[in-house]
């Protein structure tokens, strides 16, 4: 099986058809995790989860692009949090990529994104949920936030810098803090051959950030069966690639028929079960 640890079926690009998309992603053996963006889209997530005894999940967070335009409100994200399928808090962080030009806004811009993201900490402490960190063009100021709260508070939080695309030296760091590195069609786009090469395997996850980041062959709407090109990417990244084709381009092709495959799907699924306490 695969595990789809950063999916988005609860954005408005699934809204005619996400029970096919379930549907069709359950059948071929893969679980997902829909992560919430802002309070509306994370009680969808919570709410879609719902419907489903197993296979489908729900983290509740408000992200960093969001923060200036809507409040973060503590006790209403807890009280969607309480929900049984909800298994992570994210996606949280900071986002520099779309800033302000004037030094003014964006040390305000910087610091409501810090205040946002250390309240969502502080709930994710008090739930005992694993994070789910968004990081773009950040991650100088998570690394330190992190260092800091550890050495400060004697914390040990766990989760998923989802989308990495750091550098090794980055990535290690947080890998030396005992997090997980999530990875998805950003691998065909950027160069993270080393990364890949170099994490190891029991700190991997796998995702698609779906309905972005749709990874070779498809086009279009990226969706959670997809998640099996970016198994199939590190595979051949870790050189254990079989003799013969890894993967069919059918979205109905059998995730079961591959003995590499399935190596990576069940180290990657499992270290997803682990940290997310799936069931």
């Amino acid at each position: 099986m695969l595990i789809d640890t950063h999916a988005h079926l609860n954005f408005s690009a699934y809204k005619n058809d996400v029970s096919e998309v379930i549907k069709r992603t359950l059948d071929n053996d893969v679980w997902m995790i829909n992560v919430g963006s802002q309070y509306s889209t994370s009680r969808r997530a919570v709410e879609i989860a719902g419907k489903y005894e197993r296979g489908v999940y729900a983290a509740v967070g408000l992200h960093p692009i969001h923060v200036c335009e809507e409040e973060f409100y503590y006790e209403e994200y807890k009280e969607l949090a309480k929900s049984s399928k909800v298994v992570a808090i994210g996606e949280i962080g900071f986002d520099y990529w779309y800033r302000p030009k004037t030094n003014v806004r964006l040390e305000q811009f910087k610091q409501r994104q810090k205040e946002a993201f250390e309240k969502q900490l502080e709930l994710a402490e008090e739930l005992n949920l694993p994070i789910i960190f968004h990081c773009r063009v950040a991650h100088e100021d998570l690394i330190n936030i992190l260092n800091t709260r550890y050495s400060i508070q004697n914390t040990k939080l766990k989760g998923v810098i989802h989308c990495f695309t750091g550098t090794w030296e980055e990535a290690k760091k947080y890998l030396d803090m005992g997090f997980h590195l999530g990875f998805n069609g950003i691998v065909f786009k950027l160069d993270l051959d080393e990364v890949i090469e170099k994490t190891p395997l029991e700190q991997m996850v796998v995702e698609t950030d779906c309905p972005y980041l749709t990874p070779p062959p498809m086009a279009g709407r990226n969706e959670p069966l997809y998640v099996k090109y970016v198994a199939e990417k590190i595979a051949k990244i870790k050189n254990i690639r079989a003799k013969r084709t890894l993967f069919s381009s059918s979205p109905s092709f059998s995730l079961r028929e591959n003995s590499v495959f399935e190596e990576i799907s069940e180290i990657t699924a499992e270290n997803a079960k682990k940290l997310f306490n799936l069931i």
